[in-house]
This record gives structure tokens, C-alpha cells and sequence, in this order.
């Protein structure tokens, strides 16, 4: 049952008939973990707080720097060269009260994850690089466990969600085959973001894994959304499952 306080909190998702007190309260019981706590990390964390997603982990090595404060917006002037994992923890809790937020400052590989997400049931890739996308989707295969997952470059940026472990759905490496090691890296000069842009990304991210948790409308299984906000351009593409997977065919 929720308080008199959540109802007021939440009103205005609860007089949505696709989620009501019902659905809020299966919101404010579900576990969700979030790797990553930068650009597309942080509009995912400040909705699923402000939505009553109750409980919420955060995995992120990093430190805040100066350059990151143009696109993540849970940090600010004042947390340069502060964990970003702590950062996001006192913005979450001044935010909503109601979460309960778990916090991990390690790097994400499988050894961690299969430590780290075992009490989580959605797991969110929100990090930059391509080599830890490849680890989440195959810590994710392995455990069964729902990936939503988001990428952004420049003024465009794709969102999915992959569930491998059912019959005939593809993984992220069905999508992108080119699994690299984990000293890639791409140049600066092809890490350019506008801040906004990871801010959409990041809106459609966490709007996905509400819809995830709670069964309703269309989901992203199968599909890849893709934008270009400098075209002002959405779509949605068909995404199969590729024989001869690196990581889910066999």
C-alpha cells in the first residue's frame, strides 16, 4: 500500500490508467542496476529515482572531471574529481527518499557483475566504450537477465533492449559483431557528444526499462531505435538473431 506521501509523490504516474497504484507499487519493489553514471547514466538515474523505482544500483570507477559537466548533469562544479558514484548518491537521495541506493565504485567486467547485479533483476548499459557493452551483454545472456541497452555519438543515438535467453531473440552481439578487447579505445576526435543529446538517449533509456518492469506498451525486444536529432529523425529497425554468435549461439 503506499503512504499518503508516495501518493502525492507519484501522482501523477498513478493517474495514468497503464500504470496506477498497482503498477507504482510493482515500480517502488523492482531492482534495477545501472552501469555507468555519465552522459546517458545520469537523465536514467534522476527518472527512474523520480519515478519510484526503489531500488537502485550504481556501477561507475570513474571520477568526475571538468569536461564531464557539459552532458552529465547529476554532477556538478563542485564534484570534480569526486567518485561519480558517489556524486550521483547524494543527488538521488536529496531527489527522492524512497530509494533505496546501492553504489559500486568498480569497474564493470563479468567477474564483478556476476558479484554486483545477482540481486538485480534489470541491468542497464549506460556506459561510452565498446569493450565493457560486450561484457555486459554476455554477463547478461549468461544470467538471464533484461538489458536495456543505449549508445550515443555526436547528435544521434540508438536504444534496444535484449533478452537473448529467450528463443530467437538477438543480443547486442547479433547487432554489432566486432567484439574488441579491453584496451580499445576510440580517439577524442570521435567522442564528441552534445549534452542534450545523451539527455534523450537517457530519457528513452529509463522510459524503456519503466515499461520492462511494469509489462506494458511496446517493447524494444527484437528492435533498435535509432535517432538523428540533427534531422529531427526517429526510426525503428528489426534486429535478428545471427548464427555463428560469438556469444549467444552457442
Amino acid at each position: 500500500m503506499l503512504t499518503q506521501e508516495q501518493k502525492q509523490r507519484y501522482l501523477r504516474n498513478t493517474i495514468l490508467p497503464e500504470i496506477n497504484e498497482e503498477g507504482q507499487e510493482k515500480l517502488l519493489g523492482s531492482r534495477v542496476l545501472v552501469i555507468g553514471a555519465g552522459g546517458l547514466g545520469s537523465p536514467v538515474l534522476f527518472y527512474l529515482a523520480a519515478a519510484g523505482v526503489g531500488n537502485i544500483g550504481v556501477v561507475d570507477h570513474d571520477v568526475v572531471e571538468l569536461s564531464n559537466l557539459q552532458r552529465q548533469i547529476i554532477h556538478n562544479s563542485s564534484d570534480v574529481n569526486e567518485p561519480k558514484v558517489k556524486s550521483a548518491q547524494e543527488k538521488i537521495i536529496k531527489l527522492n527518499p524512497d530509494v533505496n541506493l546501492e553504489i559500486f565504485q568498480e569497474k564493470a567486467n563479468l567477474e564483478s557483475l556476476e558479484a554486483i547485479a545477482k540481486n538485480y533483476d534489470y541491468i542497464l548499459d549506460a556506459t561510452d566504450n565498446f569493450p565493457t557493452r560486450f561484457v555486459i551483454n554476455e554477463f547478461c545472456f549468461k544470467a538471464k537477465k533484461p538489458l536495456i541497452f543505449a549508445a550515443v555519438k555526436a547528435f544521434s543515438g540508438q536504444i534496444s533492449v535484449f533478452k537473448a535467453y529467450e528463443e530467437n531473440n538477438p543480443c547486442y552481439s547479433c547487432f554489432n559483431p566486432n567484439i574488441v578487447g579491453e584496451d580499445f579505445s576510440l580517439p577524442l576526435s570521435e567522442k564528441g557528444i552534445l549534452g542534450s543529446v545523451a539527455g534523450t538517449a537517457g530519457a528513452l533509456q529509463a522510459t524503456e526499462t519503466i515499461k520492462e518492469i511494469l509489462g506494458i506498451g511496446e517493447s524494444l525486444v527484437g528492435k533498435l531505435m535509432v535517432f538523428d536529432l540533427m534531422n529531427s529523425d526517429f526510426r525503428k529497425v528489426s534486429l535478428n538473431k545471427r548464427a555463428g554468435c560469438k556469444v549467444c549461439s552457442k
